[in-house]
C-alpha cells in the first residue's frame, strides 16, 4: 500500500512552526518547531514532563495551541479533534489508553473506525492484524480483563487499522518483553518503508538509536537540540535530554536477613473467564534482597499482586505470609500494618486518584496526618507530600495539584516516592520505571536498593529484562500461571529466562537434577 497519498517525498509530512501551549503552572511548550518527511521516523526525546505529550497530543488535535500552525502534506490544517486528525491520516495510540473498561476489545476498536463496517468485520481484521504482528489478542475479551501490556496491544492494532500516513507512539514499548519489542521494530520499518511517517517517543535511548533517523529534543517545553540518532551514544542523548549523565548504579551484595514475604502453594482460580489460574505458586523474599519476576504480561502477574497486596483475600490464610504472620486472607489495612507497601501497574485509578491533589492522595496508603477522630491536619499532610516530591525530583504545581494533571513519569516518580518514604519492611512494586525517563528511572532504581541495603525485602514484578538485572538479586519468572525456580542474577541471561517465559524451564530443571544425580552416582563408584 503506498501511503504517500498525493505527498511527494519532497514535500514534508509534517511542519510545526512556533507551537505554543500555555496552562496555569506551566508552558508546556513554548514556540517548537518540528518536520517530519514521508517514511521518516523521527523520535522526540525528552525528560518526564518535558513537553512530549503535550505536543501530541496537539498534532492529533486532543489539545488546541494557543499558538503556531500546523502544516500537513503541505497543506496548512487546524485540526480540532482526534476524529479530523484520523480523517487527516494521523493516528496515536496514547501512553495512557483510551479505551473503555466495559466493551469489548473488537468494540474498542470499532468506535475508532468507518461507522459503516459490521462489528464482524472489525473482529475479523482485529484478528488478522493480531496474527500478521505478532500483537496476540482476544477481540470478544472486555477490556476490564486485560492487563496493561494487553492493553497496549489493543491500542497499536486499532492505530494500525486506519491504515495511518502519520503514527504517533508515545512510549509503544515500555509494558512490551523484548520478544514483543522486536516484532514491534518489523512492523515500524515496514510501515516506515511503504511510506507511514512516525513520530516516536521513548525513554529508550537504544531503540531510538535502532529505529529513528532523526531526532527532536525538549527541555522544559522548548527544543534544545535536533541530531541523528544512529550518531549518537546512549550518554550523550542523555546528556541532550538531562544535561548530565545517569548516575550509575551501585549494587552491593546482599545482606539476608529474615524471610519477609513467604508464598507456599498458593492456587486460585481465576476470578473471570479471561483470568489467569495461579497453580501451586511458591517464593520466598528475604529482609536484604530485591527479587524480581518477569514474564509476557498477562501470565497471572496481576493475579498474583493482587493475592500479595489484599485485594484479593480468597487463599488460604497460611498461602501468604508476612513478617511471620498468615496474611493470605488479610484486606490490604491490615497487611500494611505488617510493613507491606505496594505499588501497582495502574498509576491512575488504582496507584492515584485522578482528580485529587497528590497530598490528598496520600491518604491512600499513608495516616500519619490522620489525627483522632479521622481530622485531617492539612498542613502536616502538604508538608508531607512536598517533601516527597521535593526528594523525587516530581515535576507538578505543588502538593495540591490533582494527579491528572501529572505526565506519567512524574506521578510515577509520586507514587513509588510515596510508599518507598513509608519505610516499608517488605515493598512490592509493579513495573517501578514503565515510562519513566533514564534519569528519573536511575533515581527510582537507586531508591529501592538503598530500601534494599537498609533491611527491606522488595518484590519487583517487570516486564523489562534489563530493569530486572540491574536491581534483582535474584529472579523468577511467571508463565501460564505457574512460577519458575529462583535463578540468581549472576546466572540468568535473557536467552534462559527468554526461554522460560514460554514455560519451558522444566525440561532445563529436570535436565539439571539429572546431571545432579548423574554426577552422584559417579561420585559413589569411585568411592
Amino acid at each position: 500500500m503506498n501511503k504517500n497519498n498525493g505527498s511527494s517525498p519532497q514535500v514534508p509530512r509534517l511542519v510545526l512552526s512556533g507551537i505554543t501551549k500555555r496552562y496555569p503552572a506551566v508552558v508546556a511548550n513554548n514556540a517548537v518547531s518540528l518536520t517530519v518527511m514521508p517514511g521518516e521516523t523521527h523520535a522526540v526525546l525528552g525528560e518526564n514532563g518535558a513537553g512530549k505529550s503535550t505536543l501530541m497530543k496537539i498534532i492529533y488535535g486532543s489539545v488546541k495551541p494557543d499558538e503556531g500552525t500546523v502544516h500537513f502534506n503541505g497543506q496548512p490544517v487546524s485540526v480540532r479533534n482526534p476524529q479530523e486528525a484520523r480523517a487527516l491520516g494521523i493516528s496515536m495510540v496514547f501512553q495512557h489508553f483510551s479505551l473503555f473498561d466495559t466493551l469489548t476489545v473488537a468494540e474498542n476498536v470499532w468506535l475508532g473506525l468507518d461507522r459503516h463496517l459490521k462489528l464482524a468485520d472489525v473482529t475479523r481484521r482485529i484478528s488478522q492484524k493480531a496474527a500478521e504482528y505478532g500483537l496476540d489478542i482476544d477481540p470478544s475479551r472486555p477490556v476490564h480483563t486485560l492487563s496493561v501490556g494487553e492493553m497496549q496491544r489493543v491500542e497499536i492494532i486499532r492505530a494500525l487499522l486506519t491504515d495511518p500516513q502519520l503514527l504517533i507512539l508515545d512510549e509503544p514499548t515500555s509494558v512490551l518483553t523484548p520478544q514483543a519489542v522486536e516484532k514491534l521494530f518489523v512492523v515500524l520499518k515496514k510501515l516506515a518503508a511503504e511510506g507511514c511517517s512516525i513520530l516516536y517517543i521513548s525513554h529508550k535511548l537504544h531503540e531510538i538509536r535502532e529505529l529513528c533517523r532523526a531526532c527532536t529534543v525538549l527541555r522544559g517545553g522548548q527544543v534544545t537540540g535536533v541530531c541523528q540518532p544512529a550518531q549518537e551514544s546512549n550518554a550523550s542523548l542523555s546528556r541532550l535530554m538531562i544535561g548530565a549523565e545517569p548516575p550509575a548504579l551501585e549494587h552491593r551484595p546482599a545482606r539476608l536477613g529474615a524471610a519477609v514475604l513467604e508464598v507456599q502453594g498458593l492456587s486460585l482460580p481465576r476470578q473471570d473467564q479471561f483470568g489467569v489460574d495461579l497453580i501451586d505458586l511458591s517464593l520466598q523474599v528475604r529482609a536484604g534482597e530485591v527479587v524480581g519476576i518477569a514474564g509476557v504480561s498477562g501470565n497471572g502477574q496481576q493475579e498474583l499482586l493482587y493475592a500479595l497486596s489484599g485485594e484479593d483475600t480468597r487463599s488460604a490464610p497460611a498461602a501468604v505470609r508476612v513478617a511471620g504472620k498468615a496474611a493470605g486472607a488479610l484486606p490490604p489495612q491490615r497487611r500494611r500494618e505488617l510493613g507491606l507497601h505496594f505499588v501497582p501497574e495502574e498509576r491512575l485509578g488504582r496507584g492515584a486518584v485522578p482528580t485529587m491533589g497528590l497530598a490528598h492522595n496520600l491518604l491512600l496508603t499513608r495516616s500519619e496526618a490522620v489525627g483522632a477522630g479521622g481530622w485531617l491536619h492539612l498542613g502536616r499532610l502538604e508538608a508531607q507530600a512536598a517533601d516527597i516530591i521535593r526528594r523525587f525530583n516530581v515535576k507538578a504545581g505543588g502538593p495540591n495539584a490533582a494527579a491528572r494533571s501529572l505526565s506519567g513519569g512524574n506521578l510515577q516518580k509520586f507514587i513509588v516516592g510515596r510508599e518507598i518514604d513509608a519505610r516499608p519492611t517488605l515493598l512490592i512494586v509493579s513495573q517501578p520505571t514503565w515510562g519513566v525517563d533514564v534519569g528519573a528511572a536511575a533515581q527510582i532504581r537507586g531508591e529501592i536498593l538503598a530500601l534494599r541495603d537498609a533491611g527491606c525485602a522488595v518484590l519487583v514484578v517487570s516486564e523489562e529484562l534489563d530493569e530486572l538485572f540491574e536491581i534483582s538479586d535474584r529472579l523468577h519468572v511467571i508463565a501460564k500461571g505457574r512460577l519458575s525456580p529462583s535463578v540468581a542474577r549472576a546466572e540468568a541471561t535473557v536467552e534462559k529466562i527468554g526461554e522460560w517465559m514460554s514455560g519451558l524451564w522444566n525440561e532445563e530443571v529436570q535436565a539439571h537434577l539429572a546431571e545432579m544425580d548423574h554426577a552422584a552416582e559417579v561420585a559413589h563408584v569411585q568411592a
